[in-house]
């Protein structure tokens, strides 16, 4: 099942219709209709949701149909519109809902194809483009233009200029159902679309001139065709059931159209719209007697979901209802029409709104998270590893530390050794005077078991310099009394592990003791 709402905006008159076709049924069915006059809001009142209508509208006779001119139709809808549309949503979610808006003049353009019809379409819409720029002046992107052809084989383009205000409409909706736009698949041309419904419902012979007739609110249309195929779409008539005094109004119309258009002769006259009251067929029938008048029925739609006013009043709801059976029959290859859909809201209805080129990039925002997380735990992993190295290195480094003081504690004493090892090289060359020196020491000490040595040191002189502890004082005396030539310099006490204890300094002159021992 698929489910459109189609919205012919036709000056500040709206029509839309729900319409949705269920797989294996032949008829489409109408859930729900809404008509209203989308106008500005009061002064001091604010739009819940504003959107412009400056472009949309009909082109009136004797009125510039530029920007600028339409102007006077500028205006935004107010918040009852906007809620009484969304009324026809009731029982429907319309984010399910497909949105297709049918313009008229002066929201959509048409112009006549005068250049070559046996190119490719893309070449001949290329071609429009230049055609309409060069006699126009406007320049129209590709999205924003299309064409049927006429009976006379004939090219018919239509396009659209600027903002869609049908458009913005719709997304007025949106905003009410707190939603950022609705889903627009195809702009439809109303005439258009009108035409091929009347055609294909109507049984017309090849050479039947016929006039269809519709009937607005403010304004009407007049569209003619010759057998089954769209003629001439005549100029927006400024009058409607709001503004009508006389039926002749619409004849001198018609018959200024038919001179425009080329035809001479009505055989049929399809009545529709606002009006299609039995006063206005014989009204027509009495001015062109020789015509088939007859008003646009609807039996090909079900009807049974609205009620017996809405039914009463189907007719003026043609528009959309033919732009409904124009949309499924594209769907089912069965008919092609006039789609339009600007650039701009083709972009806008996209999930990620990027240009062809960041397309191309596009893949990149995926892979780069990709790569950036996987350097991310490769760089985790080699800090880890890092720190566990630093961690060795700095055990490592302290270990380095303790094997270099305990080098420095080896190397003082090894300067030392050397010290007395020189000391002791200069002062025995013949005489073994200090194996006698460290002879009288060691038996001393050896005797006494109450001092030891720290220092032996020894100048340039003969003068040796002894320092040492011990642990009475009386035998420090007695030391340096042992000593040849020895004086006891001085005595401190220096308390060691809670015992006494006293620090000496003792020299004497080691040339005497070559002469104690000779």
């Amino acid at each position: 099942m698929k489910t459109i709402a189609c919205i012919y905006c036709e000056g500040n008159d709206t029509k839309l219709a729900v319409v949705t076709k269920e797989k294996g049924i032949t008829k489409l069915k109408v859930l729900s209709t809404a008509a209203v006059d989308v106008v500005s809001p009061k002064v001091g009142t604010e739009s819940a949701t504003p959107f412009s209508l400056d472009t949309e509208g009909l082109q009136l006779e004797g009125i510039d149909t530029n920007p600028e001119a339409a102007a006077g139709l500028i205006g935004e809808a107010d918040s009852p519109s906007i809620i009484a549309m969304a009324q026809a949503f009731k029982n429907i979610n319309p984010a399910k809902v497909e949105f297709i808006p049918a313009l008229t003049e002066p929201a959509i353009f048409y112009h006549t194809y005068e250049g070559r019809k046996d190119l490719k379409p893309q070449k001949i819409i290329e071609s429009l483009i230049n055609e309409i720029r060069d006699s126009k002046n406007i320049n129209v992107e590709k999205g924003s233009i299309d064409y049927t052809e006429l009976s006379d084989g004939g090219l018919l383009a239509a396009f659209v200029d600027g903002q869609v205000a049908c458009v913005n409409l719709i997304n007025g909706i949106a905003n009410h159902f707190g939603k950022k736009f609705f889903k627009v698949p195809t702009i439809k041309s109303a005439d258009v679309a009108l035409a091929y419904y009347v055609a294909k419902r109507k049984k017309f012979f090849p050479d039947d001139q016929s006039l269809i007739v519709y009937i607005g609110k403010e304004y009407s249309k007049l569209i003619f065709l010759h057998g089954r195929k769209l003629k001439h779409i005549g100029t927006t008539l400024d009058i409607g059931t709001l503004n009508l005094h006389t039926y002749d109004v619409y004849f001198s119309k018609i018959l200024l159209e038919m001179e425009t258009g080329g035809v001479s002769s009505l055989d049929n006259i399809i009545v529709c719209g606002e009006d299609d009251s039995e006063n206005l067929i014989l009204s027509f029938y009495g001015t062109f007697p020789e015509a088939n008048v007859s008003r646009l029925e609807f039996d090909d739609f079900d009807l049974s979901s609205l009620n017996d006013e809405v039914k009463s009043k189907i007719s003026s709801f043609s528009v959309p209802m033919a732009i409904a059976t124009e949309y499924f029959d594209e769907l089912a290859k069965e008919h092609r029409g006039i789609n339009l859909l600007p650039k701009y809201i083709s972009e806008e209805q996209k999930f990620f709104q990027f240009s062809w080129h960041s397309f191309a990039v596009l893949p990149l925002l995926f892979i780069a998270p990709f790569l950036i997380t996987l350097k991310v735990l490769q760089n985790n992993k080699d800090a880890e590893q890092m720190d566990s190295e630093i961690n060795q290195k700095t055990l490592l480094l302290r270990q380095n530390e303790e094997v270099l003081a305990k080098i420095s504690e080896l190397e003082g004493k090894i300067n030392s050794f050397d010290q007395t090892v020189a000391i002791l090289d200069s002062a025995s060359a013949g005489a073994g005077v200090w194996h006698e020196v460290i002879n009288d020491i060691s038996t001393f000490a050896g005797r006494k078991q109450n001092l030891w040595l720290s220092r032996i040191s020894k100048d340039e002189g003969p003068t040796v310099l002894l320092e040492g502890y011990g642990l009475e004082r009386p035998a420090l005396s007695e030391f340096a009394t042992n000593l040849e030539s020895a004086t006891l310099k001085s005595v401190l006490y220096e308390p060691l592990r809670e015992q006494n204890a006293y620090k000496f300094n003792i020299i004497f002159d080691i040339s005497s003791y070559p002469k104690k021992h000779e």
